[in-house]
């Protein structure tokens, strides 16, 4: 079991340990970014009115949680029958009831989501700039035809037009990103705040809807007739 350091500084009480070991720090507050030391001592010199044992068991088959937790309390009976034994649940079930990690569970998907909308919007956002785009350079388009441009020439164009956009606003985006992973920092568990995989795939995925975004109306004005589009007001 486990106690803080608190526990052994009584008044005139001086006690000397015996260390056996140490263990790796350990955290267990979820949202509390500073971790404090503790001593784990035997049951008999700690002793609490509620405590909490964890048993390993060997890999097993799904459903078969039922069975185990009656042995378990059958052991416990026959060893202390006096003693009661108040919940029994495995490991997962004990994380799941976890309100903290919940919480952040749950502002973790709803951050997912929002961030999902957000990437839709934009790309949406992106291609109806420069859809307009094109549509109010159709005659330029026409001309640059024309003359001999190609069509993938035009298509290069609009993307190159996109993509300096976008990056942009990757660039603008990725200082926010660093400042707001510095505020979140403390509900990071064993997650860097400027974790570089993030940092690498969020804005690729950001580039890649940009320029299927960009790409759609530079399809269309490649398309377009030299002719029709002199025409066009």
């Amino acid at each position: 079991m486990g106690v803080s350091n608190s526990y052994f500084k009584h008044d005139g009480d001086a006690q000397s340990l015996e260390i056996v070991g140490i263990v790796p720090t350990t955290r267990w507050e979820l949202t509390n970014s500073e971790v404090g030391g503790h001593i784990y001592v035997p049951f008999a010199q700690g002793f609490q009115s509620n405590v909490f044992f964890m048993v390993r068991t060997a890999p097993r088959v799904p459903g078969a949680d039922t069975a185990m937790f009656d042995l378990i309390r059958r052991e416990v009976r026959s060893t202390a029958p006096g003693l009661p034994v108040i919940s029994v649940r495995s490991f997962h079930q004990h994380i799941d009831s976890n309100v903290e990690l919940w919480m952040i569970r749950a502002a973790a998907a709803m951050l997912l989501i929002f961030g999902g909308l957000a990437l839709t919007l934009a790309a949406v956002g992106v291609y109806g700039v420069k859809a307009y785009a094109v549509a109010r350079r159709t005659r330029e388009i026409g001309i640059r035809m024309a003359l001999g441009a190609k069509p993938g020439e035009v298509v290069r164009m609009i993307l190159r037009e996109g993509l300096i956009m976008t990056l942009s606003g990757v660039a603008l985006g990725f200082l926010l990103a660093l400042g707001i992973g510095r505020l979140f920092s403390s509900m990071l568990y064993q997650v860097s705040p400027v974790d570089p995989v993030v940092f690498t795939l969020a804005p690729c995925v950001l580039l890649a809807a940009s320029l299927l975004a960009c790409w759609l109306p530079a399809r269309r004005a490649a398309s377009i007739e030299p002719m029709q589009a002199l025409r066009a007001e």
